[in-house]
């Protein structure tokens, strides 16, 4: 596994996401209250980058573009949402959070234009 020290854990505030590129990978670290997440930077529906278009309230993430939403620890979709968020494996070490990014995760794209 690649294991790559992200960032401080005190640098991602609760229930906000923050992006990172790290070896060329672009992602982001969501701090869920009790632990820390991380997801390719678009939403799996339109693309939309999540870094400008997500809101994160109470465990759930929303992409105000089409109101797609995840259950932000374990990403499965909620309401309208019809594809799970993609997760890379995170882990806290020493306050430091710590990303798996042995591989770039990136989701299919239908060729919807809604």
């Amino acid at each position: 596994m690649s294991w790559k020290d992200v960032c401080a854990a005190d640098e991602v505030a609760e229930n906000s996401l923050k992006p990172f590129n790290v070896d060329g990978i672009s992602f982001l670290v969501a701090n869920v209250g009790d632990g820390f997440r991380a997801y390719p930077p678009v939403c799996p529906h339109m693309e939309e980058y999540l870094e400008d278009s997500g809101l994160c309230a109470k465990g759930v993430l929303t992409c105000d573009r089409h109101l797609w939403q995840w259950d932000m620890k374990t990403g499965e979709p909620k309401g309208p949402a019809e594809k799970p968020l993609l997760m890379y494996p995170v882990k806290e070490e020493e306050g430091r959070v710590m990303v798996n990014l042995e591989k770039e995760l990136e989701y299919d794209f239908d060729d919807e234009d809604d």
